[in-house]
């Protein structure tokens, strides 16, 4: 297929890297790969082109050129901004929900709204419009404070904290962040829910649901979960201590009730939804929805998929889910390590050369993602964002895949960064 995927993260670097290996894997013809705008890694696997992912006119105008057979839309803002829409209405198929249905993501309220509708298991909330409903919330609710921005914020939009000055100085950032075309500002306010974290990844083409193997990831910069919230630090994937039945409990009570209910609503939704879940003393309960694969949970996950990505996610963009075989995977481990640029994720230093991936991806097992990275005039690879390397590693068990990759983080050198040393570490532990 000729295959072209929008975006120029990790995440995406991940799709890109799961379509290359299909024929490795596979011995079958290679895709035809083709990115934008892309990244170094990326550019590595895919023809890259210059064009802004949140343009849908010139993404659409793109697609036609190449003669894509499937367009993929990585993250978060294009969704919203309708870029899908602009595919699909060129004739291509694409993978990614609408901009109404990518609400879900883009508006917690509206979140809020279908999973009531739905009778999804989640936490309570209140949505505010002001500083004092907001002061009245945290009340309400008392410690620790959960404060979520409404609208989209690249995964840092959200404050959990015991001072509840914390929580009113966040609400009243919220409050002052403005979102072109988003209407007033908003604030959630929601009760804080207790127990591990999963991340399980469904997709769907409006009707059925297939869902992707658990993962876990670490939302804290420092280890011990220290430090302020991220857009993730690392991930591992499967999870040897989640209850049986997990998935198909989120299946059942979750995933499916809300794509019927945005089918009733007239708003299908076809793409990944991201069921962000919380495993409380009172149950399963959905802590929040993205509109797309995850990002570093994607990067273990993927890596452990068997049946060729391309085939699935092409299934899901014709409405074909239905009758898809089931997904086989690998009985590997798989554990990411993000390697974060100096000041991370506050006030980030750019432009630090990075040495070492090519000897990281020497060692068994290691693969390297690239989020925020550029070559300069010279093909120097520099750091140019928060989230420089996700450095991935496959083992026959967590212990192994924690070894292999710390060995590559060890190869990489980037001046001031930083990564957690604890990723995985403890589910290690209780597996042996």
């Amino acid at each position: 297929m000729k295959i072209l995927v929008i975006g120029s993260g990790a995440r995406e670097h991940a799709i890109v890297h799961s379509f290359a290996q299909e024929s490795v894997a596979t011995g079958a013809e290679a895709h035809e790969l083709h990115a934008a705008p892309g990244n170094p890694g990326i550019g590595e696997l895919a023809t890259l082109h210059a064009v802004s992912a949140v343009d849908g006119e010139a993404v659409a105008a793109l697609a036609v050129e190449l003669g894509a057979d499937l367009v993929v839309i990585g993250p978060e803002a294009p969704l919203v901004a309708g870029v899908a829409d602009a595919v699909r209405a060129a004739g291509i198929d694409c993978f990614g929900p609408s901009a109404e249905a990518a609400a879900l993501e883009g508006s917690k309220a509206f979140a809020k709204d279908v999973m009531a509708a739905a009778s999804v298991p989640t936490a309570l909330a209140h949505v505010c419009t002001d500083i004092d409903q907001v002061a009245d919330a945290l009340d309400a609710f008392g410690a620790p404070y959960v404060v979520k921005d409404d609208g989209l914020a690249a995964g840092k939009g959200v404050v959990v904290t015991d001072d509840r000055q914390e929580a009113l100085e966040h609400a009243q950032a919220c409050f002052a962040t403005p979102r072109p075309g988003a209407g007033d500002p908003v604030v959630v306010i929601e009760e804080y829910l207790d127990g591990p974290e999963v991340s399980l990844f469904c997709l769907s083409d409006g009707t059925s649901v297939v869902p992707l193997a658990p993962a876990q990831d670490f939302k804290r910069a420092f280890d011990g979960d220290a430090g302020p919230n991220t857009g993730g630090m690392g991930a591992y994937s499967p999870l040897p201590w989640a209850p049986a039945g997990l998935t198909e409990e989120v299946v059942t009570r979750v995933a499916q009730p809300t794509i019927d209910e945005m089918a009733r609503r007239g708003t299908p939704f076809a793409g990944v939804l991201y069921v962000g879940l919380a495993l409380t003393s009172r149950g399963t309960r959905v802590v929040e929805f993205n509109a797309r694969f995850g990002d570093p949970e994607t990067q273990v996950v993927l890596s452990r998929l068997v049946t060729p990505l391309s085939a699935v996610l092409r299934a899901a963009a014709r409405g074909e889910l239905a009758d898809f075989p089931r997904l086989r995977w690998s009985d590997d481990a798989a554990v990411t390590v993000v390697v974060a640029a100096n000041g991370y994720p506050a006030a980030v230093r750019s432009g630090d050369a990075i040495t070492g991936v090519s000897e990281a991806e020497s060692l068994e097992g290691v693969h390297v993602l690239h989020a925020g990275t550029v070559l300069d005039d010279e093909d120097v690879l520099r750091s140019a964002g928060g989230r420089v390397l996700s450095v991935v590693a496959r083992g026959q068990d967590l212990q192994e895949a924690r070894r292999r990759v710390y060995a590559g983080v060890d190869k990489i050198v980037l001046p001031g960064s930083h990564h957690r040393t604890d990723i995985a570490e403890k589910a290690a532990r209780e597996q042996r």
